[in-house]
């Protein structure tokens, strides 16, 4: 593509936004986290989702991620360990919401620290950090449109690795803001989710759609 610098950015800042607003399971997962008022998780999953994207593409920028497209086995090596985890990651947020139910326990009721225990984990940035990376860099088709889009952008004669890694921060800047945003629209109708029988049917809906993501990536080619 025959393009210099300033158009190259403008033109990926257009694609990248157009794929960090389309939902998916990000968006879920943020979305969840912060409306059960865990704001503190919900930005941990937001920066490890970034972090994940950084991974990619500076993997990318070196050239390293072209083998995902050339071996079919490393390609479902890593399809296989993504969706496992995705499928265990809501399958436990599915049973949690069960065992409550049997238990007769609030999903407010508060853990160690006097703050709620919930079935997504503790309320730190840590454990968001975690599970976002976790859930970006074991997704084997985030690190195949980086490597079929992501040198479409590089103008010729750039550095490629330079630019690539530009293009990235591009993206990631474009999804923290998006990121925000979300957490902003989820806190404001966090008020409605404190009754247990909301935060069970959120959980539920959400670890539904983490086990669908995980299946629809097991069973793609």
């Amino acid at each position: 593509m025959n393009m210099n610098l300033s158009t190259a950015l403008w033109s990926f800042a257009l694609v990248g936004g157009l794929l960090t607003v389309t939902p998916g399971l990000d968006t879920a997962l943020i979305l969840r986290t912060a409306a059960v008022g865990q704001r503190r998780r919900a930005q941990g999953v937001m920066f490890g989702i970034q972090s994940g994207l950084l991974l990619w593409g500076a993997l990318t920028s070196a050239g390293i991620t072209a083998v995902l497209t050339a071996s079919q086995l490393a390609y479902d090596i890593l399809r296989w360990a993504g969706a496992a985890y995705l499928v265990w990651m809501g399958t436990r947020m599915l049973a949690e919401t069960f065992r409550r139910k049997r238990a007769g326990e609030s999903a407010t009721s508060p853990g160690p620290s006097g703050g709620p225990e919930l079935s997504a984990g503790p309320d730190s940035v840590l454990g968001g950090w975690r599970q976002g990376a976790l859930t970006n860099v074991l997704n084997p088709k985030i690190g195949v449109f980086y490597v079929a889009v992501l040198p479409q952008f590089i103008p010729v004669g750039a550095p490629h690795f330079g630019t690539g890694l530009l293009l990235t921060v591009i993206h990631i800047g474009i999804g923290f803001v998006w990121s925000m945003l979300l957490i902003g629209c989820a806190r404001a109708v966090s008020g409605l989710l404190r009754r247990p029988s909301a935060k069970q049917a959120l959980d539920r809906v959400t670890g539904t759609v983490i086990v669908g993501f995980g299946l629809h990536l097991a069973l793609s080619d």
